[in-house]
């Protein structure tokens, strides 16, 4: 695990909570003592997450958790979540940038009137911080590498404009409210609990349960598309000092999360066919088959983790690699082949 920060007990709201970033964030806090209120619609987020977590740590621990069913778009849900917390990891949304191409009025519903609803409860709740997922999608059509937080191209897709709305919201209601915010822009985030399943599933678990199918992985482009991949680990390390950081001038940003290295899909690929458990030899010998670019993708991405490390102090202990390693062996355990 990364280098978590010592925090005084807390009770937090994490939104998304029964997704991939917000389970995974639950269970760090539970593991910490803290308490934990959860908000999720189950819209894209699955119970059997919450249950994982639930096996994961103590039934003391499990006791200080509440689930408020409910979207961030409705007001009524988000006040009844906001009541009492400290701090708010803000977490869901309607991700996928080709979802977004095809329902761009959803996204804008989850993304940004579920991020105003949310950020205006939190303030009548007098909430100490909001940290609130943003993207390296709004980087858009910038072309430098690596990617500075100052530094924003013309958004490419509906789900980066909602990620820029976002920030810009936020440093609104810095200002006029005085509501301290902090945006995390994550990189490709991957690990435990990433949902393999469904058209917009993130690249890494669809091809690793592709793989243990049988089936010839598909790569958009000529697979030299790269990514600054950042372990689940990471990123909770990263939320958990965004909350807590009482440096000066912290507030009122957002801050790239990665770990400020590029891997293309064509060396993640060949990685997850070296390294992934319970492949036969043959399953290991399919070869990828190419498509064209998708509409919306960015070429290359690397971050500049900078300003992350000196106003979060944030220091991403698991690399790429050794992230992978974890992540696989919990798909070999928990992703049958059969069902895949």
């Amino acid at each position: 695990m990364s280098q978590l920060p010592c925090i005084p007990p807390a009770t937090w709201l994490v939104t998304g909570a029964a997704g991939f970033i917000g389970s995974n964030l639950v269970e760090t806090l539970l593991r910490l003592d803290h308490a934990v209120v959860g908000l999720d619609d189950f819209s894209t987020g699955k119970h059997a997450n919450l249950d994982d977590v639930q096996a994961q740590v103590s039934p003391a621990q499990w006791a200080r958790f509440r689930l408020v069913h409910g979207s961030i778009a409705d007001p009524v849900a988000c006040a009844q979540a906001c009541a009492g917390v400290r701090y708010v990891l803000h977490q869901a949304a309607l991700g996928s940038v080709p979802r977004s191409l095809k329902q761009p009025l959803d996204s804008h519903l989850a993304n940004v009137t579920g991020f105003l609803t949310l950020i205006e409860s939190a303030r009548a709740a007098g909430v100490s911080r909001v940290v609130y997922a943003s993207s390296s999608s709004v980087y858009g059509d910038h072309p430098a590498l690596p990617k500075i937080e100052s530094q924003l191209g013309n958004p490419l897709s509906p789900y980066a404009a909602t990620k820029v709305i976002d920030e810009l919201y936020a440093s609104v209601w810095e200002r006029c409210y005085h509501l301290s915010l902090i945006g995390l822009r994550y990189f490709n985030v991957f690990g435990r609990r990433q949902d393999p399943d469904g058209a917009y599933a993130a690249v890494m678990p669809r091809w690793i349960a592709g793989m243990l199918r049988g089936e010839a992985i598909q790569i958009n482009g000529d697979g030299e598309t790269t990514r600054d991949f950042c372990y689940i680990a990471n990123v909770c390390q990263a939320n958990l000092l965004a909350a807590t950081t009482q440096v000066a001038g912290a507030s009122g940003r957002a801050y790239n999360v990665a770990c400020g290295a590029q891997l293309s899909l064509n060396q993640l690929h060949a990685h997850l066919r070296a390294d992934l458990p319970g492949l036969t030899a043959a399953q290991r010998a399919i070869l990828a088959e190419y498509v064209p670019f998708r509409e919306g993708d960015i070429r290359h991405s690397l971050a500049d983790i900078s300003a992350a490390q000196q106003y979060l102090g944030y220091r991403p202990t698991l690399t790429a690699s050794q992230g992978l390693s974890e992540t696989l062996a919990w798909y070999h355990q928990h992703l049958r082949p059969d069902s895949a």
